[in-house]
């Protein structure tokens, strides 16, 4: 989907000119080509038993520009999603919804706005109703990890992607990086070097985290669990862009750890998860159509 320049080119200047304040080195053109706005949309759906969607609610829509809200809705229409079974039968069921939309630049100076990834999590309900759940992996500390200095000298911001291998005793027996996103955009060897500052922070504190593994369910006596967790690095009174707001927004490559199954976790979009959330892996509703519609 397409929009024009008016009502968006503020935006996408600011995180243009956030950009080139950033970058150490790197050409205008390099920026150009590497720079979009992204923002997280979130909602809840309606499942019907044949995994159409039968309801679609995104959360505060009045916040969103029109052009993405008209985008989710037209995707949606789309959407079919492998039949939730309940003692084999189909089920209608409720899901969470998130979705990173970006933006881009077109030639002709309009921009182009598209679903880069999304995540659709299990039944909706509440943290606290969560919390009380026994047949899924619950977080009991999770330590956030220190900022690194030199990116907070510069004051870069990123988040983080973590795949955490839970052992049966709620330690952490393996910890992997799957993606760091950045909030800037500069030469490639700096923002390798952002990269792996955020990674090792974030691996160095989630070695010590702790967490419940379910004690009912079919996943009960599974010989480990494995969670997505999303950290993220903001600077200490920066104001985060409030929801439905643009932001810089450069992807990292992503990466498979060795002790994944090759279909563990493929369809989800580790950057479409809100930060802060414990993401237990194989829980969340598989898409059978494109994201896009």
């Amino acid at each position: 989907m397409n929009m024009g320049t008016r009502g968006t080119g503020r935006w996408l200047a600011f995180a243009w000119l956030l950009g080139i304040a950033c970058s150490a080195g790197a050409s205008v053109k390099d920026v150009r080509e590497q720079v979009e706005a992204s923002m997280l949309v979130t909602g809840t759906i309606i499942i019907e038993p044949d995994g159409t969607v039968g309801t679609l609610d995104i959360d505060q829509r009045d916040k969103l520009p029109e052009a993405v809200a008209g985008l989710v809705e037209k995707a949606a229409a789309g959407w079919k999603f492998e039949p939730i079974l309940v003692d084999g039968a189909a089920r209608r069921g409720k899901a969470r919804m998130s979705l990173r939309v970006v933006a881009n630049k077109l030639p002709n100076g309009d921009f182009q706005v598209a679903l880069r990834g999304g995540h659709f999590g299990d039944d909706a309900i509440s943290p606290e109703e969560r919390q009380k759940r026994n047949d899924s992996v619950r977080s009991i500390k999770l330590q956030p990890p220190a900022y690194p200095g030199g990116a907070a000298r510069l004051g870069i911001q990123g988040t983080v992607y973590l795949v955490v291998k839970v052992a049966r005793d709620g330690t952490v027996a393996d910890v992997i990086t799957e993606q760091v996103n950045l909030g800037f955009v500069g030469d490639e060897r700096l923002m390798q070097q952002a990269r792996d500052a955020f990674s090792e922070s974030a691996l160095v504190v989630a070695k010590k985290w702790t967490f419940q593994p379910p004690t009912e369910g079919a996943e009960a006596e599974a010989p480990f669990w494995l969670v997505r967790v999303p950290v993220d690095y903001k600077m200490p009174g920066k104001k985060p862009p409030g929801y439905g707001r643009w932001e810089v927004y450069v992807p990292g490559p992503r990466q498979r750890a060795p002790w994944m199954q090759s279909e563990q976790g493929e369809d989800d979009s580790p950057d479409a998860m809100v930060a802060g959330g414990v993401y237990e892996i194989g829980k969340g509703r598989r898409l059978l159509t494109p994201l896009s519609g």
